[in-house]
């Protein structure tokens, strides 16, 4: 199983989580020779990998298998194989993204009871929780622009996936429905890509997964065709 692939900003390359021996690992796989690699000898599962915006470096969550409950954020330099530790605390840390400029992180964190989403410094300084709405928060993507950060909530039984300012200021939704996840940005900035699931039926059947496009005024949706269900969309940089 194959999971979140996030195409380098400036490399023919993706990271991506798969599960082998039903263990989680990250991978990277090169578009060009079509070899991949696994990033680090991490003894647990790491997961919700992205690369920084030079693409010199991966961002992404490890637990540790004798502490499953706690998840931390690590940075690996894929030059020299180096990790950096950037969190430590006894929640959940993980879904990182770098800011275009390569200064901040945005992610997500149960460290106030439930997940919310923080900010802090690229070496882990200056942790700030910036989202201010009711609801449990998920999937930060920062803009390309550098000026909106994409999310998911969930609140009163629906998802939403919205966009706040850096700040968590001026909070907005941009579609809600049954279920959505993973948004992703267009290189422009101006539109998000995302997938949606359908309720199941009474008998057990549907629930189907399907990719979506839509721009940050909340119109113009579109649904993208894919051969069967399609989940974890993401945009590559403009080639």
């Amino acid at each position: 199983m194959v999971l979140t692939p996030r195409f380098a900003p400036n490399k023919q390359l993706i990271t991506y989580m798969e599960y082998k021996n039903n263990l989680p690992r990250v991978y990277i796989y090169n578009l060009k020779t079509g070899e991949r690699e696994i990033v680090g000898d991490f003894p647990g599962m790491t997961f919700a990998p992205r690369f920084s915006p030079d693409s010199q470096s991966v961002v992404m969550s490890f637990s540790d298998p004798n502490n499953a409950a706690n998840s931390e954020i690590y940075l690996m330099d894929l030059n020299t194989r180096s990790r950096s530790r950037l969190t430590n605390d006894s929640g959940i840390d993980t879904s990182p993204s770098f800011s275009p400029n390569g200064e901040k992180i945005v992610f997500n964190s149960d460290r106030g009871g439930s997940p919310q989403l923080f900010v802090m410094d690229k070496n882990g300084d200056n942790i700030k929780r910036i989202s201010k709405g009711r609801g449990v928060y998920g999937n930060p993507v920062w803009s390309p622009r550098g000026d909106l950060i994409a999310f998911t909530k969930l609140t009163q039984g629906n998802f939403h996936i919205g966009v706040m300012d850096t700040n968590g200021n001026n909070e907005r939704v941009i579609v809600k429905d049954f279920a959505l996840e993973s948004p992703a940005w267009s290189p422009n900035g101006r539109y998000l890509i995302f997938h949606r699931q359908k309720r199941s039926n009474l008998d057990g059947t549907g629930g189907e997964v399907t990719i979506h496009f839509i721009d940050i005024t909340g119109y113009n949706e579109r649904v993208i065709p894919t051969p069967r269900d399609g989940s974890d969309p993401a945009w590559s940089p403009l080639l």
